[in-house]
């Protein structure tokens, strides 16, 4: 007799999303660290600095496989939450306003003697 199997559609297979993502950060990781050690064979000469390039690199793999993970499982990276955006209306300034010269007035020394 024939077997039945269960279809799982491709949205909701959540075994082949996670083969992907994780087949994705393997990938991105080692390419971008060799992309790093490359980098700093090239323009460093201390071995700390090239493998903070190295370190560097991995983690713009890491990042990048985090961001295409998170939109394969219909999630965002970071949610911010939107500013309110109020519709007020601006202190109207008129232009003899900006155009009047300050008034200036005596006013006595703050130590009431003079000198």
């Amino acid at each position: 007799m024939a077997e039945k199997k269960e279809i799982v559609p491709p949205k909701y297979d959540l075994d082949a999303k996670w083969d992907a993502c994780l087949d994705l950060t393997v990938r991105r990781v080692v390419y971008s660290s060799l992309a790093g050690a490359f980098g700093g064979l090239l323009l460093f000469r201390s071995p700390v600095t090239r493998w903070a390039s190295v370190a560097f690199g991995a983690g713009v793999g890491i990042g990048s496989a985090y961001t295409d993970c998170s939109r394969l499982f219909d999630g965002s990276p970071a949610k911010l939450a939107t500013p309110e955006i109020t519709e007020t209306p601006a202190h109207q300034v008129s232009s003899s306003d900006l155009l009047a010269a300050p008034e200036i007035t005596d006013t006595p020394s703050p130590q009431g003697a003079q000198d």
